[in-house]
């Protein structure tokens, strides 16, 4: 096993100028999220199959960091503000979220919802925007929330450029994880919901993830088509009627010409037609 302090030798394909010991601190806060809040020394080293004292001058240099910090009970770590504060300076430095938050905040105005904007990260998307506007509805996501792609209409929005093959390799599983009867329950059926929505220009859920709770969306393109983003008007219902998916549609398909405007100089449909993908079985 190589030593913290020196690099590895270069094998072919490898990158040699790694640094492992800066790769496995990184990778352990990579261990922590929503199912894994705290985590104990013993239980990273046995996921990583390095010495417990290897781990242990790990976690205590991202504590000393403020990474890291411990629980009450001095056994496990959880993560610490200085990842929050990366996060919030990430957000900041956003030309995504500068430009298209006052474009979110009049879209919100005008349809009289919560509005919120994603970005794709694997097999998630993560909330960089959200919209302040007054509602009797309360969102349950956050700046920084992750949710599923596949299971989340603004996630769909993001896999819109994604071939069946390309989808596969994200998915390689049989079954897709199911949070309600919307939920698409395999890849196939995943691929002819975002492609729909792609053929449509937009996409809507209908308690897709949460049972009464509703979401039209669509992607923000950059000059060559290609999906960066996704905005998306959340509605306090179950069900919506035809004429307000309309209504809402325009809105944000509007709003998202509009961003893609800002950050590339050009709209969607100047830059290229989205047209249907065929992506073989």
């Amino acid at each position: 096993m190589t030593n913290d302090d020196t690099l590895p030798t270069t094998d072919e394909g490898g990158d040699r100028y790694n640094v492992p010991a800066l790769e496995r601190g990184l990778r352990i806060l990579s261990e922590f999220g929503h199912d894994a809040r705290t985590l104990s020394a013993p239980e990273l080293a046995r996921r990583f199959d390095l010495p417990r004292s290897t781990v242990f001058r790990l976690l205590t240099t991202l504590e000393n960091m403020g990474f890291l910090e411990r629980t009450e009970g001095g056994r496990e770590y959880r993560l610490g503000l200085a990842v929050l504060r990366l996060g919030f300076e990430y957000l900041a430095s956003l030309e995504l979220t500068e430009l298209g938050m006052p474009v979110l905040n009049r879209l919100s105005e005008d349809v009289g919802h919560i509005c919120h904007l994603v970005v794709r990260d694997g097999r998630s998307i993560v909330y960089v925007a959200k919209t302040a506007f007054y509602s009797p509805f309360r969102s349950t996501v956050s700046v920084g929330t992750r949710l599923p792609a596949h299971a989340t209409v603004l996630g769909h929005a993001m896999l819109e450029d994604m071939t069946l093959p390309e989808l596969r390799a994200l998915y390689p599983e049989d079954k897709l994880e199911r949070f309600t009867s919307q939920t698409p329950a395999t890849v196939h059926a995943l691929f002819d919901m975002v492609q729909a929505g792609r053929e449509r220009g937009y996409t809507v859920s209908e308690s897709f993830y949460e049972p009464n709770i509703s979401t039209v969306a669509t992607s923000v393109r950059d000059r060559a088509g290609h999906v960066v983003a996704a905005l998306g008007v959340t509605v306090n219902a179950g069900t919506l009627e035809p004429a307000e998916v309309e209504l809402l549609s325009a809105r944000v398909c509007s709003a998202s010409a509009e961003i893609s405007e800002l950050l590339y100089g050009v709209r969607p449909a100047l830059a290229r037609k989205v047209v249907p993908l065929r992506g073989g079985a």
